[in-house]
């Protein structure tokens, strides 16, 4: 029933022909800029893959606070969250790796274009960000291991104009509480921009009423800081730092199994140095970045006295050169990126290090109306287990890209690509020799990478007030690593694979029924997923909703108001049911969730939409107070409240 009422109501905005003919007035507003899909910045009429940009103005509008919750509301793939503070995104069948580091991921996220060593989307605060660039689809070529199902970039706000203070306190159901405040500008050469929040959170009930124990969190601090110097024209040196940290949150199990005392401790915090010049005349830029991280977590159980700590170093550095005459575009650059695993956990202590090698290239023809792109990657992966429980290995592999986009005209543009995505096996299922709870595990030398294939073609439309893409893919995933019993251990192989093919459609309408002031604003977006089987047994994958999407609309004017109604629905999943501990196969059925934000800005001075003022906000998630999980076992609040009240000067 909620699919059918769900697609009633997208086919209703989809086929307004009536509105859309009279409100389209305003001119072809294209050349949004993006970076992901080149490691350079470029137009988006140029980019040959599927690309969305979530912006500023969509996040302070939304009533997430951390990615998770963001990419929830907007249907970016599939979701995965737990009570405290832990969620995963799945993007065309590939997810990321929630625990620790994104080694065993299969969707990347990046900070600031650099791998955020990190799949708990839950980590990363909606604070401080400029944007978000969501790539679907591999993109190895650019970024390497992990980037199999595509790419969750977050791009940290820069420092620009007056200089500012900000200040915002939340209060909410549940004992919520979010403290948050900030500065930003620009003044003689440096650029800043940072925030800090400080946020608890009490044990919640569900859309049934059930109260779920032990679901809150305490003294969780989140803050990034972007400090920058142009110490010469085109050139700048620059700061990026990177904190989370949650004192305490609650580990509850099972709402029918509640564990009252369980709970996890978790740290993450990262630095960035990084320089950035070109020429005068822009035909040369470079970059260089160096950047180290540390990610802890620890579980602890009071009632039976277990506990578990698992924590990741990281460092890396990238460096890169860029040639642009406009028609030609050519980057070269290398990638180095290094993590040290311990654990209390067998295998106690592992390192991987890896080392690659990229060159991306586009050409445009007829003064970029044609323009075709080409990639080629290699990487190099050094993995070891010490302390007698394992040894060292070294492997490789070479991913390559290829695309090209047609701008029809400026508000038309059409685009085909192929890619490959790869994910390297871990040192564990490589080179492991150890026992854990009386089980050997033996690691396979001879393990190749899983590996992707995919091609999609797609239409993107911006016309005036009308901005719409539909996307055709398919992926062809191989060489899947599955853990077997072999001689009496346990190790690991390479089996067949699967392929996933499926329709992603996106589509917003600006209306102006009372003039420039007001902007009213529908939108849909729906990924369909036509196949998604394993070959090796025939069966549709595990956790891949067919049906992923999210409609709703956007109001605001140009003195402060903005109102957002989101309804995001996911369809049915097969998943494995560990709640009776069998693992069996089970249908979690479909949910739609709906939130609402109102704001109102009143400012200082009436004729400068974004100037300083006081802002009122109120937010109500899960509006319509269902009962539903994300995953099985795992319920979800139900209708929460939340009002805020900010200034910034």
């Amino acid at each position: 029933m909620n699919k059918k009422i769900f697609l009633i109501v997208m086919a209703g905005l989809l086929c307004s022909k009536g509105l859309l003919a009279e409100e389209m007035v305003k001119s072809y507003t294209g050349d949004e800029v993006v970076v992901t899909s080149s490691r350079v910045e470029e137009s988006k009429k140029n980019v040959t893959s599927s690309i969305t940009v979530i912006g500023r103005e969509e996040i302070e509008q939304s009533s997430a606070h951390d990615l998770g919750e963001l990419l929830a509301e907007k249907s970016i793939g599939h979701i995965q969250k737990y009570p405290g503070t832990m969620t995963s995104v799945g993007i065309r069948g590939f997810r990321t790796e929630t625990h620790g580091n994104d080694l065993m991921g299969k969707v990347l996220v990046l900070l600031n274009g650099r791998r955020a060593g990190t799949g708990n989307l839950a980590k990363i605060s909606t604070g401080n960000i400029e944007r978000i660039e969501i790539i679907r689809g591999p993109a190895a070529v650019q970024y390497g291991s992990a980037a199999i199902g595509g790419i969750v970039n977050v791009i940290t706000s820069r420092g620009n104009g007056k200089p500012g203070l900000f200040f915002k306190q939340e209060f909410g159901s549940n004992d919520y509480t979010r403290t948050t405040m900030g500065a930003d500008g620009k003044s003689a050469g440096v650029d800043y921009s940072g925030s800090v929040s400080f946020s608890d959170a009490g044990d919640y009930k569900t859309g049934a009423g059930d109260e779920y124990k032990n679901t809150g969190y305490s003294d969780r601090t989140v803050g990034n800081v972007n400090i920058g110097y142009e110490f010469l024209p085109h050139h700048r040196i620059g700061v990026i730092y990177n904190y989370f940290d949650v004192r305490k949150a609650g580990s509850p199990s099972y709402l029918s199994q509640n564990d009252l005392d369980a709970y996890t401790s978790q740290k993450a915090y990262s630095t960035d140095f990084i320089y950035e010049g070109s020429t005068g005349n822009r035909r040369f830029s470079w970059m260089a970045r160096y950047f180290t991280g540390r990610d802890e977590y620890l579980y602890a159980d009071p009632g039976t006295s277990y506990s578990s700590t698992n924590d990741v170093e990281h460092k890396g550095a990238q460096a890169q050169l860029t040639y642009d005459d406009e028609s030609l575009r050519v980057t070269a650059g290398v990638d180095w990126i290094r993590y040290d695993l311990e654990s209390t956990l067998a295998p106690y202590s592992s390192e991987y290090e890896n080392p690659a090698y990229f060159l991306l290239g586009k050409y445009g023809f007829m003064s970029d109306r044609l323009v075709l792109t080409a990639g080629l990657r290699y990487d190099q992966y050094d993995v070891t287990i010490s302390e007698g429980q394992g040894s060292s290995r070294r492997t490789d592999n070479l991913a390559e890209q290829v695309g090209l986009a047609w701008n029809v005209s400026d508000a038309l543009k059409l685009r085909a690509s192929y890619a490959e995505g790869f994910r390297m096996p871990s040192a564990r299922e490589l080179v492991a020799d150890f026992y854990s709870w009386g089980t050997h595990y033996i690691g396979n030398p001879d393990l190749k990478p899983e590996k992707s294939r995919s091609y999609e073609a797609g239409v993107d439309i911006d016309y005036r007030n009308v901005k719409s893409s539909l996307t055709w893919f398919t992926t062809d995933f191989r060489d899947k690593i599955q853990s077997t019993a072999v001689d009496g251990a346990m190790s690991w192989i390479n089996i067949g694979g699967a392929t996933v093919s499926g329709l992603e459609a996106e589509f917003s309408l600006a209306l102006h029924p009372f003039g420039e002031e007001w902007k009213i604003e529908p939108y849909v977006n729906c990924t369909w997923l036509t196949k998604y089987r394993d070959e090796d047994t025939g069966e549709l994958l595990t956790y891949t909703p067919d049906l992923s999407a999210t409609t709703g609309i956007r109001v605001s004017d140009q003195r402060g108001f903005s109102s957002v109604f989101n309804l995001a629905y996911t369809g049915e999943t097969r998943v494995q049911n560990w709640e009776d501990w069998s693992g069996d196969i089970v249908v979690k059925g479909g949910y739609a969730v709906a939130n609402i934000s109102v704001s109102k800005k009143f400012l200082v001075d009436e004729d400068k939409k974004n100037g300083r003022g006081i802002t009122i906000k109120g937010e109500i998630d899960n509006l319509f107070d269902r009962e539903f999980q994300y995953v099985k076992g795992y319920t979800m609040p139900g209708r929460t409240f939340t009002i805020g009240l900010g200034a910034d000067i």
